[in-house]
């Protein structure tokens, strides 16, 4: 697809371009793996299984964020919008399960699964430039995360309600795979909070201002820094790294 021909990109400037997000979700049916990816333009969907030797362009949609998969389903946020995708046949079927009540249009959207086959949820990230200027250089922004929402998804019911506590789960978000954790089961971890790094795409145009990184408390909004002073490298973008804890 052609959206401007007037555009010429060098091998390594469409690279740091056309991809937006990976993702690598067990398929449990069949014992391989998925492989998914969202790409520009327009932030489409493209999906690959074990033993493909092509990717699969998903029906035409744009804006898509961020992704789960579970039993065959594949999950994508567009904004406010959540998508199914039933995967296990030849021709993926996609339907719309809910429009969310989340006003999503000044910050990020994510899906993802609490531990153990939980419950699906939606989560909407506020960020904000705190030396806001409509007249100052853009590469002076120093953006920061405002305020985390949490929803509940009823897939059945194709409903979403809010949360206003994590209880004992963690919410790791950012630029990568979304992850909730049982804080139980990882003890330096904080229960009730939401760890964040950058994950907007400021940062491909401005890539020497200040990283977003810090935690949130769900309880009460209180933030505090990861990483004290914060970097001023927001390239590239920052993404939590999960081991793999049978292999240490």
């Amino acid at each position: 697809m052609v959206i401007d021909s007037s555009n010429t990109f060098t091998f390594g400037e469409f690279r740091e371009w056309f991809y937006y997000k990976a993702f690598v979700f067990s398929n449990a049916s069949t014992g391989g793996y998925i492989v998914v990816l969202i790409h520009k333009p327009l932030n489409q969907i493209s999906v690959a299984r074990k033993g493909d030797d092509k990717w699969t362009w998903l029906p035409p949609d744009n804006c898509y964020s961020n992704c789960v998969y579970k039993d065959d389903l594949l999950y994508a946020v567009s904004g406010g919008e959540i998508r199914v995708f039933d995967l296990s046949g030849p021709i993926p079927a996609a339907k719309i399960i809910m429009k969310s009540k989340i006003e999503w249009w000044n910050g990020s959207s994510y899906i993802t699964e609490a531990p153990h086959g939980g419950d699906l949820l939606h989560t909407h990230r506020s960020t904000g430039d705190i030396n806001y200027d409509a007249e100052a250089d853009p590469k002076a922004s120093v953006w920061h995360t405002e305020k985390i929402e949490v929803y509940k998804i009823d897939v059945a019911e194709e409903t979403v309600a809010e949360i206003n506590c994590l209880n004992d789960h963690v919410l790791f978000l950012g630029h990568n795979q979304s992850l909730c954790l049982h804080a139980n089961e990882y003890p330096p971890l904080k229960a009730n909070h939401a760890y964040f790094t950058d994950d907007t795409k400021f940062s491909e145009r401005y890539k020497n201002n200040c990283c977003n990184i810090g935690v949130l408390n769900e309880g009460n909004s209180d933030r505090e820094d990861l990483v004290s002073p914060q970097h001023w490298s927001s390239w590239p973008t920052p993404i939590w790294i999960t081991p793999n804890l049978v292999q240490l």
